[in-house]
């Protein structure tokens, strides 16, 4: 654990790339988390779909917004921030593991995304939510590892004129915990070098008041007024450390900041999980299958890293019953 509200300690937390790490203000009864991903991570996801500018950086946001809410639980487990609804994009899901793996995806219309950005282009305005996802709905899923846990879902409208906003509805519907979110993507490009996309972003919630704490809402303000001046070029800053972040919000009443966890460009998605779940199929449905496409090879692909796979028709046919 380092202390955020010593200078010399914050530079010494690193430029905190693709990472993410719990904090406790010292003076108020709130907490948080704060993250950041390079092209390392954050870039190779985005990078490997090849979406429009303004789609992929909304699939940032969720990758960023699946980590904040990860870091907080307290087993192993997997959380799915998913948004889907009538409009250009259907279907957006980010998915993160505590173990630090994190994979996203998303599915568009690409005549419906022209016209957004021909509408935008002339107004020069990002696109918000109803734009990119119409009469829509953010989701987001917790999967314990332990199968005997079951999942926890809540699901709010898309309602706020930004993602941020949409879960900050989410965490005060949901979980009836007062939360202010900030979330920054964008392209970073340095001297002589590409450029590359870089993620940041932030959370603070508030701790409900107790007999030792007595009224909390006090406190809750005057943090959330300072969270709010933090600018995206800092949540981004390749070369601004995280503590450093946190220190120049909060260092007059004090920051306590946890040590990092890695995060990692990682799909969960494997060929011995595919055959498992081909497996489950009836034979004479597989067999089908396999005339209609005439191969005794299953080709299969994942949408989250593109990997492709190829299945023998022997391998998935079993004994079981038709």
């Amino acid at each position: 654990m380092v202390s955020g509200n010593l200078t010399h300690l914050a530079d010494e937390l690193g430029t905190g790339a693709n990472s993410v790490a719990t904090f406790q203000l010292d003076q108020q009864a709130v907490r948080g988390r704060i993250t950041r991903m390079d092209g390392q991570v954050i870039g190779a996801i985005l990078n490997r779909h090849d979406y429009p500018h303004e789609l992929a950086r909304f699939l940032g946001e969720a990758l960023t917004l699946a980590v904040l809410i990860g870091a907080s639980l307290k087993e192993d487990a997997r959380v799915a921030v998913q948004a889907q609804g009538s409009g250009p994009v259907s279907l957006m899901v980010a998915e993160y593991h505590t173990r630090g793996s994190l994979r996203g995806m998303l599915r568009y219309d690409e005549e419906k995304w022209a016209l957004v950005e021909r509408v935008n282009k002339d107004e020069l305005i990002r696109p918000h939510p109803r734009q990119v996802f119409g009469n829509g709905a953010l989701a987001i899923t917790v999967i314990s590892d332990n199968e005997f846990v079951q999942p926890y879902q809540g699901v709010v409208p898309l309602d706020g004129t930004s993602l941020a906003e949409c879960a900050e509805h989410y965490f005060d519907r949901s979980e009836q915990v007062p939360t202010k979110v900030r979330l920054a993507v964008g392209e970073i490009q340095k001297a002589g070098e590409g450029a590359s996309w870089q993620a940041g972003g932030a959370l603070i919630q508030k701790v409900a008041g107790d007999e030792n704490r007595g009224d909390t809402e006090d406190q809750w303000n005057t943090a959330s007024v300072l969270f709010q001046s933090v600018e995206d070029a800092e949540l981004l800053d390749p070369d601004l450390s995280l503590g450093r972040v946190l220190y120049r919000l909060f260092h007059e009443d004090g920051v306590r900041m946890e040590a990092p966890s890695p995060v990692r460009d990682e799909c969960t998605c494997s060929e011995e999980r595919l055959v498992e779940t081909m497996k489950n199929l009836p034979d004479n449905e597989l067999l089908e299958l396999a005339e209609e496409t005439g191969k005794d090879v299953f080709e299969a692909d994942c949408q989250f890293c593109n990997r492709q796979f190829e299945i023998p028709l022997q391998d998935v046919i079993t004994s079981k019953p038709n």
